[in-house]
């Protein structure tokens, strides 16, 4: 299916991995660079809007998955665990980029987006030449012993689903307590009621509640992963480094993965790693600065030019 977008003719296409048949949109110039942008939760591909522009003029070709859970993506079979585990996301995204055969691409991802293109480009880095990760850090998910009460504080909607009540709100008030998270993790930051619903309406999807509820479980381990993505998770577990350039973005008003939890993140990667702390925006960086995010990836197409 073909739309209608602000960088002309924007192509809704799908593809089968061995979990999923994996929806997303195509854009841009079909035979430029590719740059896949990969959204956040609670979020779809609709965050980058103000970013596909800018760099389908420059000649890029663009994909925006949706992640499990997120729109027309759905599981090929009803007994696979929805998993929300970042192995999983890892995988999925891996499997997406070996599925179209992408082996120079650059990585631009948001939160669970950046979560997953940092397995990719510590697990896969042959799937791609560059990394540009926003408001996650790198190896974040570590015991509350080892976070100030503040950030336990801001995480308040992870510990919520460990009760049937925060599941049923998960479940049943998803675009109440979604509509909340928008206002409160970037306070200066207004979004129209079109632009909410628009994307509201990809949690629909009648895997989002499951897997939004397994993420944050799995997390603070009160249940365990999918079997399948065990190896995954053991290696990752071992934080192992990123050896793709990386560019790391961090809103300087982030109210739910504060900035200081992308600091100090050097020891984790081998070539050309960089942090930016973007001054008076907060955890929506690509709806927020999206000047800012197309400006970081340009920054990573030339320095990945020669590769």
């Amino acid at each position: 299916m073909a739309i209608s977008g602000p960088s002309g003719t924007v192509k809704l296409r799908h593809v089968d991995t061995r979990d999923l048949r994996i929806a997303y949109e195509e854009a841009g110039h079909p035979d430029g660079r590719t740059v896949v942008l990969v959204h956040g939760w609670p979020d779809d591909v609709r965050c980058w809007d103000g970013v596909v522009p800018g760099l389908a003029a420059d000649g890029c070709r663009l994909l925006l998955p949706f992640l499990r859970g997120c729109g027309e993506t759905r599981f090929h079979a009803a007994a696979t665990l929805r998993s929300g585990a970042i192995a999983a996301l890892g995988q999925d995204l891996a499997d997406f980029l070996a599925a179209l055969d992408l082996r120079d691409a650059i990585i631009a991802g948001h939160d669970w987006g950046a979560r997953a293109g940092y397995v990719v480009g510590a697990l896969f880095p042959e799937r791609l030449s560059g990394l540009v990760a926003m408001s996650a850090g790198y190896a974040t998910a570590h015991p509350v012993k080892h976070m100030s009460y503040d950030l336990a504080k801001a995480y308040w909607y992870e510990w919520l689903v460990a009760t049937g009540q925060g599941r049923e709100a998960m479940e049943q008030d998803r675009r109440r307590l979604c509509r909340f998270l928008w206002e409160s993790w970037s306070p200066d930051w207004w979004f129209s009621e079109a632009a909410f619903e628009t994307t509201a309406a990809s949690w629909d999807n009648p895997d989002w509640a499951p897997i939004s509820i397994h993420a944050y479980r799995q997390r603070w381990r009160d249940v365990p992963g999918a079997p399948e993505h065990a190896a995954l998770e053991a290696r990752l577990a071992e934080d192992p480094p990123i050896t793709v350039p990386t560019l790391m973005l961090h809103g300087a008003k982030d109210r739910d993965n504060f900035p200081a939890t992308s600091a100090g993140k050097e020891r984790f990667f081998t070539r050309d790693y960089e942090r930016r702390v973007i001054e008076g925006v907060g955890h929506f960086l690509p709806r927020e600065a999206p000047d800012v995010v197309v400006d970081a990836i340009r920054c990573m197409l030339r320095r990945t030019a020669q590769r």
